[in-house]
């Protein structure tokens, strides 16, 4: 009797399986491509560029003061001399407190605009794939390895469902960063 109930369970778990419909989506592409995360990168690179801003007018001013400190202590009386010791020290702690604050701030930003990006991905492929009747869908890029004839890929669908531009890619967009960055740079190099 037992033996016949383990092989009932394998045909039947045999069948199962067979009956589901299996899915993959590139879920990153989605997000990464989305028109609305052009308007979150924006926001970020503005936010990052102010962080740099103010960032560098706190070590300017500390060396500032610390080349005068440097100049100007042997004529200066002790109490001068601790006062602006503290000073130096107060500006130190600041920039580091600033270091501390202002990554946390940012991955924090990033974290809140990316949410509604990824939760409108997320809508679309599940609806999606319950319209194909999907019943186990996998993001494409944490596969290793799947049968392209028994998958349904549901990447290009979701890609117009989200309004993602036929002709925009991965490689595209990276290139786009790139170019970007490397304009910044030599702005900041003059």
């Amino acid at each position: 009797m037992k033996k016949l109930f383990v092989i009932a369970f394998a045909a039947f778990a045999t069948i199962a399986a067979s009956a589901q419909t299996l899915g993959r989506v590139n879920f990153n592409e989605l997000v990464m491509l989305a028109p609305e995360m052009d308007a979150a990168r924006e926001v970020i690179a503005a936010s990052q560029k102010e962080a740099e801003e103010t960032y560098s007018a706190m070590v300017e001013e500390y060396q500032g003061k610390a080349n005068q400190y440097q100049q100007k202590q042997a004529s200066w009386t002790a109490a001068i001399r601790e006062s602006k010791e503290r000073e130096l020290y107060d500006i130190q702690n600041r920039i580091q407190e600033f270091q501390n604050n202002i990554s946390q701030e940012l991955q924090q930003q990033q974290g809140q605009l990316m949410a509604p990006i990824q939760e409108k991905a997320n809508k679309v492929v599940t609806e999606l794939a319950k319209a194909k009747g999907i019943t186990v869908l996998f993001d494409a890029s944490q596969a290793l390895y799947f049968d392209e004839s028994k998958v349904v890929d549901l990447t290009a669908e979701a890609r117009k469902a989200m309004g993602i531009a036929d002709d925009r890619t991965l490689e595209a967009l990276q290139a786009e960063l790139q170019a970007q960055a490397q304009a910044q740079a030599a702005q900041q190099a003059q």
